[in-house]
């Protein structure tokens, strides 16, 4: 294993390599670049498909079922009340949420995904949180938090950038 790397992160990596590879991907490298065994590739293949990432095994190697897309992290700040409109935002104007990431004091950077392309993705998000199922992870940072987003061109996310700024939701990045 690569020092220092933890399985989330591997499977992160693992989705870069995909992402940025022009053909599929065998096991035997993806092991290699992230420093595990084949077998550990293909648990981590296995735990990326249950979370919804369109991966497909050919006998060349793996590969991500997806259009390129661009994608950008954004920082921002809002309330709980205010999380659907920030949500509703994004995917209106063209994009899909990836995920929320977190800077815990603690813990480190804490991420989990969303994959939040629709309204109907949005209100099942909410509909947790207000039943008490779960609360955002937003909630340990008070509110700020990041989103990998991905739109199909990058003039889209400049769009949502401007307008999740314009909302007030956009927070300044600090070295």
């Amino acid at each position: 294993m690569v020092k220092g790397m933890t399985g989330a992160d591997r499977r992160k990596r693992i989705l870069a390599l995909m992402r940025e590879a022009g053909q599929p991907l065998s096991g035997v490298t993806l092991g290699k670049e992230t420093g595990v065994s084949r077998q550990v590739v293909v648990q981590d293949i296995a735990l990326l498909r249950t979370e919804g990432y369109p991966i497909i095994s050919t006998t060349r190697g793996y590969y991500l079922d997806q259009p390129k897309q661009a994608v950008r992290l954004v920082k921002v700040y809002h309330t709980n009340e205010q999380m659907e409109d920030e949500l509703s935002t994004i995917v209106n104007l063209g994009g899909s949420v990836l995920d929320v990431v977190i800077n815990h004091r603690r813990y480190g950077k804490l991420t989990a995904p969303l994959q939040i392309k629709c309204q109907r993705d949005i209100r099942r998000l909410v509909q947790d949180m207000q039943s008490g199922k779960s609360s955002p992870l937003m909630n340990v940072t008070s509110g700020y938090h990041f989103h990998h987003i991905a739109a199909e061109k990058e003039e889209i996310l400049d769009e949502i950038s401007d307008e999740l700024d314009r909302k007030g939701y956009m927070v300044e990045w600090f070295p």
